[in-house]
């Protein structure tokens, strides 16, 4: 009996402090006291609810704001946000709730409140049967864009647009990982957070000798331009005071690509601004005087230019020089959603001039966009890496702790096909130490390459009869994938599709990036790429080849 009684006791003590802590303001508007006590405050998350907004008050001071999708009836995952770094004992949460009160419910009675927690630690062990064994991906929540990429004392920075606070798009952070292989990626903390000027979208990084400069958009009422400087080789960045730097009269005003011009001496940046892309110059990174803009009748422009680049490649075989300007574009892409787009021509420091007016796609998969280079890359290489993802469905996409992964590292060149300047595209050598030993079952991780006899096709399968189908057609020199029946297609009408690419020129072998969920091919001298996810309901574990000759490696990063 006495112990019957001290348990209804401490749950009404517990009763009494969850009803003191939580005050109602509103049908979609409390306050929430928390004592800090532990490192983290784990907050609930159900995905299929609207966005709440959460304003984190310190010693009457607001320290942070950030949207969540808190749980209503249901917790599909837990989030951290780190409220030691408060420097107070304790905190209150003031939460708007944007959804429907008739459809949501009683706000007094949502799990979150009941769920909410605090701990020292956050266990980002992967849950995901379908998580990537060899690509690069955030250890929880959203990534899309990748940004900043640079190079400096034997080390890649990978920075990426992040949301902390769940798995779908929301409050742009960069994130931050790094790598000495292009392959092994080690977290680092958030590198640039959002502030008074926005949230932080999309832009890059340059080494200027000691210094690693920041450009990205400030995305709030407006999209500016801002820039951040790191003394500690781009783990830590300190904001210009006189931010933003740029500013334009337009919505889509962002993404902006800084590099150093050996030819004209100076600094250019472009970015994009609606359906064109404008060319800055500067001589110290901090004043940038425009230039010229690009766009007008050339490429695609059945959506907004996004993530530019702009570099300068020698042509294989030749002994010319070629500059190529990167656009991003969504949507507009060749099988519906994102894509990427690029032009060959001349840049003499002030005007791009491309040599061409038909549209070129740089991979023809349905899953490749923002693509960018590393900065200060060794050798001069055009390194690239892009999202692993398409706007029509990348929300939906089946995983959960994380979504979205990065492409493997990409060369990217220049080639000469019937008097024609193209993109080259092939894995980065630094993919070849992966290959393991060749076996005859396909494994779950794997690189193939066929020798290519005429027309050759490639159908990988599992034993519940999903299957990808790859055929090179070498007549009208054509490679195309079928992911029609791939796995699981559910989440989205536009993700079933047969993707069709160009190859400029007879193949002769074909390299195929098998991982968890995606399917990379490229024509090994790069006259071909194509990036496509899937995810198959088990792993596919037959291969068969018709008319050419396969050799499978298995991969164990």
């Amino acid at each position: 009996m006495t112990r019957v009684f001290v348990t209804l006791m401490s749950i009404i003590a517990v009763m009494t402090s969850y009803a003191q802590d939580l005050q109602i303001l509103g049908d979609n508007h409390v306050m929430k006291r928390v004592e800090v006590t532990e490192k983290y405050l784990l907050l609930p998350v159900q995905e299929k609810e609207e966005t709440a907004g959460v304003t984190v008050i310190a010693d009457n001071k607001v320290v942070q704001t950030f949207n969540v999708r808190l749980a209503v009836d249901k917790t599909d995952y837990w989030v951290p946000v780190d409220i030691s770094r408060f420097g107070s004992k304790q905190l209150t949460l003031e939460v708007d709730f944007r959804g429907d009160r008739r459809q949501m419910g009683v706000i007094k009675d949502f799990v979150c409140w009941k769920e909410m927690r605090q701990s020292n630690t956050f266990d980002t062990t992967n849950r995901e049967r379908l998580r990537p064994q060899y690509h690069h991906t955030p250890a929880y929540g959203w990534m899309n864009d990748p940004n900043g990429m640079f190079y400096k004392d034997g080390v890649y920075h990978l920075y990426y647009q992040w949301n902390p606070y769940g798995s779908q798009w929301e409050n742009m952070t960069w994130g931050h990982s790094t790598s000495t292989d292009l392959i092994h990626w080690t977290p680092q903390p958030a590198a640039i957070e959002a502030d008074a000027l926005g949230t932080i979208f999309s832009g890059s990084c340059v080494v200027d000798g000691d210094r690693v400069v920041a450009f990205y958009t400030s995305a709030g009422k407006a999209q500016t331009q801002s820039m951040a400087v790191s003394t500690d080789n781009g783990m830590t960045f300190k904001k210009n005071a006189t931010n933003p730097i740029l500013t334009a009269s337009i919505p889509d005003f962002r993404d902006p690509k800084a590099f150093w011009n050996d030819d004209a001496k100076v600094w250019n940046l472009v970015l994009s601004a609606g359906q064109e892309m404008r060319i800055y110059s500067s001589k110290d990174l901090k004043e940038w005087k425009y230039e010229s803009s690009f766009g007008t009748g050339y490429g695609c422009h059945g959506g907004v230019w996004e993530c530019p680049d702009l570099m300068k490649m020698p042509v294989k075989g030749t002994d010319k020089q070629k500059w190529m300007l990167i656009c991003n574009i969504n949507p507009g892409g060749p099988f519906g959603g994102s894509a990427t787009q690029y032009f060959i021509g001349d840049f003499d420091g002030h005007t791009f001039t491309c040599e061409h007016k038909d549209t070129r796609w740089m991979d023809y998969g349905k899953d490749h966009y923002a693509t960018v280079t590393f900065d200060n890359a060794p050798d001069n290489r055009k390194i690239a890496l892009a999202w692993m993802s398409n706007w029509q469905y990348a929300n939906q996409v089946p995983t959960m702790q994380y979504r979205s992964a990065n492409s493997i590292p990409r060369d990217l060149g220049l080639f000469e096909y019937m008097g024609q300047t193209y993109c080259s595209v092939t894995p980065s050598p630094e993919m070849l130490p992966l290959r393991g030993k060749t076996v005859s079952k396909l494994p779950q991780a794997c690189e193939i390459v066929v020798a290519v006899k005429g027309n050759t096709e490639v159908v990988l399968s599992n034993n519940r009869g999903e299957q990808v189908v790859m055929k090179y057609d070498a007549a009208d020199n054509t490679f195309a994938m079928n992911r029609e029946k791939s796995g699981d297609i559910s989440f989205s009408e536009a993700f079933p599709v047969v993707t069709v690419a160009p190859v400029y020129g007879s193949m002769r072998q074909l390299r195929i990036f098998v991982d968890n969920c995606s399917i990379e091919a490229f024509d090994s001298e790069g006259k071909m790429a194509m990036t496509n996810l899937v995810f198959p309901s088990e792993p596919y574990n037959h291969i068969k080849v018709k008319e050419g000759k396969a050799t499978i490696y298995e991969i164990k990063p």
